[in-house]
């Protein structure tokens, strides 16, 4: 069990700030890829790692919003 990810272990509360800073990153990082690429200041190797950091947050934020949000069908 890896306790840093793992999100049964975390509060709600804890769960929504990480929410927050994980979806920052990540229009962070959208932003300085969107930005390099039209200045065409990065190699392809930094935006692939920079788009493959972008992708993790990604699914991070997805599997919070779904402990906080769960599909409940009526």
């Amino acid at each position: 069990m890896n306790a840093p990810t793992d999100l049964s272990m975390k509060t709600d509360d804890v769960l929504r700030v990480e929410l927050e800073v994980f979806r920052r990153e990540h229009r962070d990082l959208d932003e300085a890829i969107r930005a390099m690429q039209s200045t065409g200041t990065a190699d392809q190797l930094t935006l692939q790692r920079l788009k493959k950091k972008k992708l993790v947050l990604k699914d991070r934020i997805a599997q919070i919003e779904d402990r906080l949000l769960p599909d409940i069908i009526a």
